[in-house]
């Protein structure tokens, strides 16, 4: 539906400017976000390869500094602080008045 903002309350017309920062805001929304799934790949064939090496040697060192650096977490708290920061941006943008 056409103009569906306008029937939101706190939504206001933007202009085409705001827009375009949105569409870019978006834009960077993607890129982060494939970002995030190449790290999180990345971290998955560390530790599979850490897995494989430690049951062919008996040497568990790099599994376990995996397992202590937990990548896993921190991609994602990244990836919601990264989330957070793009709504946040959004915000600024679109002006909502709500809470």
């Amino acid at each position: 539906m056409e103009n569906q903002h306008q029937k939101i309350k706190v939504y206001r017309d933007l202009s085409k400017e705001e827009i375009d920062l949105m569409n870019e805001i978006k834009a960077k929304g993607l890129e982060l976000a494939r970002l995030v799934d190449f790290l999180r790949a990345n971290a998955s064939k560390q530790l599979i390869k850490a897995n494989d090496h430690g049951s062919k040697t008996e040497d568990w060192a790099e599994h376990d500094r995996l397992i202590a650096a937990q990548p896993d977490r921190w991609i994602d708290i990244a990836e919601n602080h990264l989330q957070q920061g793009l709504m946040a941006l959004t915000r600024a943008v679109a002006q909502p008045t709500n809470f």
